[in-house]
């Protein structure tokens, strides 16, 4: 007997999903302003019309509009880059190294970049032991992008042009960085992680190449100075990634340096909130002395 309650089969409010209900419940009290949709959604999550991670994305979306390519591109310094004068043999251990699959490649210095070097384009070079490679042969087109570029401009251009990553150039014509497809995507959907990823929770410390290590900045300073041979006070702080925020004095972007006592720190990983991850190399002897930047010249 129907009793006027839908079955469990029946159920209409069941099968729609929260975009057909956020619809439904926006008819009549449409907000105003973004700031007033912006509450509308948190009040949706309280009312359990959509999920955590649909809220999250939904305010990914729309801060993208109001973000520039500068708020999210890796700086110059830490543009990881082949040179047109390499040999194959000379940068292969870096594309390997840095497992990433394109690379700017350079001629007399980073403001002039040539082209983008693919990773699989190698892979019939490195199977006949680079015979008959040519640079010049295997270089992608660059896509220049000013630092003034609407994340959401940037996305419809990457898609339309099918292209990933694209150098980024000051108003001098300098260029300032690069940014991929995935830096926007992130600002949408979250830290996006693929099979060289390292999950911070599977780790404390790390080796990921020669003198580089990739340190979980949970990890207690005690600890973090009986692996290191460091003498950093645990009086203050207790995680080491406390004590670099404080030596900061400000939440750190991914790419941002520190060096403290011979040990140079850089940002792997970082939100709004905290630090995530960051690499530990020693601090080159020619370049001793205690600094904070976006990274080295």
């Amino acid at each position: 007997m129907n009793d006027g309650r839908p079955s469990s089969g029946d159920n209409g409010e069941t099968r729609r999903s929260w975009l057909e209900r956020l619809g439904q419940a926006l008819q009549g009290n449409e907000p105003k302003d973004k700031e007033d949709l912006i509450e509308f959604l948190h009040d949706a999550h309280k009312r359990h019309l959509i999920d955590g991670d649909a809220l999250d994305m939904l305010e990914g979306v729309l801060s993208v509009s109001d973000m520039q390519v500068r708020d999210i591109m890796i700086p110059r310094s830490q543009m990881v880059v082949v040179e047109r004068e390499q040999g194959l043999q000379e940068f292969l251990p870096m594309i390997i190294d840095e497992a990433h699959s394109r690379f700017p490649v350079i001629g007399e210095s980073r403001d002039e970049v040539l082209g983008i070097l693919l990773a699989k384009d190698l892979l019939p070079f490195v199977a006949r032991g680079g015979d008959g490679f040519d640079i010049r042969e295997v270089l992608r087109p660059a896509v220049f992008v000013p630092e003034s570029k609407r994340l959401n401009v940037l996305l419809r251009e990457f898609r339309t042009s099918r292209n990933h990553m694209a150098i980024v150039v000051d108003e001098y014509g300098g260029v300032a960085g690069m940014v991929t497809i995935e830096d926007v995507m992130e600002q949408i959907v979250g830290e996006i992680e693929d099979e060289h990823d390292i999950d911070e929770d599977d780790i404390e410390i790390q080796q990921v190449g020669k003198g580089r290590h990739t340190v979980r900045a949970l990890i207690s300073i005690e600890d973090f100075n009986e692996h290191f041979g460091s003498n950093y006070s645990d009086e203050e702080f207790d995680t080491i990634g406390g004590l670099l925020l404080s030596q900061f004095g400000h939440m750190p972007k991914r790419g941002e340096i520190m060096d403290m006592d011979g040990l140079r720190f850089k940002v792997l990983r970082a939100d709004s909130r905290r630090l995530h991850l960051v690499e530990v190399t020693k601090v080159p002897a020619a370049e001793s002395g205690d600094f904070t930047g976006e990274g080295i010249a």
